[in-house]
């Protein structure tokens, strides 16, 4: 029996680099000998929303309930404002299916060309871990007074020791897992004196249950800096809702482009569907002209892939984006290639196949 996918391709480049991606993740599957998966296309954002009012159907979460994972292209339209679109499907599925982790890694492929000068592969090779569930992005606040002189903005924060705490034991773990064990925390408890001072708190006390693993405390504008100055100190990196959005996508900037990162939303606990994506957004700019980069969605798969037990498979998926990375016809001009989106797509699947 197949296992079950579901396929929000979503909007701009999502349907293009949905379409790119699935084949080669296929082609990993069928190369390895795993079960076949079965994609279950699901058309909803930004046009359904201009049809129903709504980004999903009232019954979309009890619908995608069912699924062993998820598989989103990218949500946003220059037509619908951007907090209604991220509302409308990305934040209602990560906290209602428990998705805690937000795994982010950021490793520059060889053939690739970092912006940082005279840095290579060996220098930048981290994993962003960013809590996904509470924190600057829970929904507490309000506005007052609308469209008046008084007009009044509240937007409140949440952390939790539950949520602090497993999200830190999370990354703590994966940094034992990783040669140089190494782990970053990012904070900012000299101006953020409640939430920030529960967090680094919070990161102590785990620390004491993986003494293998060094541990630092940054603020995260140093952090900031640190991403740039000396990424090859880092290695693990664990961040708040907030934070961990905005570094990692400095990250992937530092290993080519956003086209070139994928990203895992997991719950742990598997009681849930885990919904995988890559991290660009929907890019209306360059939708339609066959240039969007496939290889965030192909590494998405590859850690769908590898969350469903399938690491063989994974890895040739992994092998295959250091194989493209190799030719300037295989990568697309992002990351200085001559490549389309199609063509970058058909150069994946041949090289699974002759994995």
């Amino acid at each position: 029996m197949s296992r079950r996918i579901a396929v929000i391709a979503g909007d701009g480049v999502g349907p293009e680099v949905t379409a790119a991606a699935l084949p080669v993740v296929e082609a990993a599957v069928a190369a390895g000998g795993g079960e076949p998966l079965a994609f279950d296309a699901l058309p909803w954002g930004s046009r359904y929303y201009h049809e129903h009012g709504r980004m999903m159907p009232e019954d979309a979460l009890e619908r995608l309930a069912g699924y062993e994972a998820i598989f989103l292209g990218a949500i946003g339209s220059p037509e619908v404002p951007d907090h209604v679109t991220v509302w409308g499907v990305i934040l209602p599925i990560r906290q209602s299916f428990g998705q805690y982790v937000n795994l982010r890694p950021a490793r520059l492929l060889p053939g690739l060309t970092s912006p940082l000068r005279d840095r290579g592969p060996k220098d930048i090779d981290l994993v962003v871990v960013r809590e996904n569930s509470e924190g600057e992005y829970a929904d507490v606040g309000g506005r007052l007074h609308r469209g008046t002189l008084d007009e009044v903005a509240v937007q409140s924060s949440v952390f939790t020791r539950r949520g602090i705490e497993r999200i830190v034991e999370y990354a703590f773990g994966l940094a034992e897992r990783r040669p140089r064990r190494l782990l970053a925390s990012a904070t900012k408890s000299n101006s953020w004196a409640y939430a920030m001072t529960l967090w680094d708190e919070v990161v102590a006390d785990v620390s004491v249950r993986h003494p293998d693993v060094a541990v630092a405390k940054y603020h995260v504008d140093a952090l900031a800096t640190r991403f740039v100055t000396a990424p090859d100190s880092l290695d693990v990196v664990v961040c708040s809702n907030l934070f961990g959005d905005i570094l990692s996508d400095l990250a992937a900037g530092l290993v080519g482009s956003l086209g070139v990162a994928g990203s895992a939303n997991l719950d742990p606990t598997r009681r849930h569907p885990s919904m995988f994506e890559p991290i660009h957004g929907s890019a209306p700019d360059i939708a339609g002209t066959g240039l969007a980069n496939p290889f965030g969605a192909i590494s998405a798969g590859s850690l769908m892939l590898e969350h469903l037990g399938l690491a063989e498979e994974a890895a040739l998926l992994t092998r295959a984006l250091e194989r493209a990375c190799e030719r300037p016809e295989t990568r697309t001009p992002d990351v200085g290639g001559t490549g389309t989106t199609a063509s970058v797509a058909e150069a994946l699947v041949s090289f699974v196949r002759a994995a």
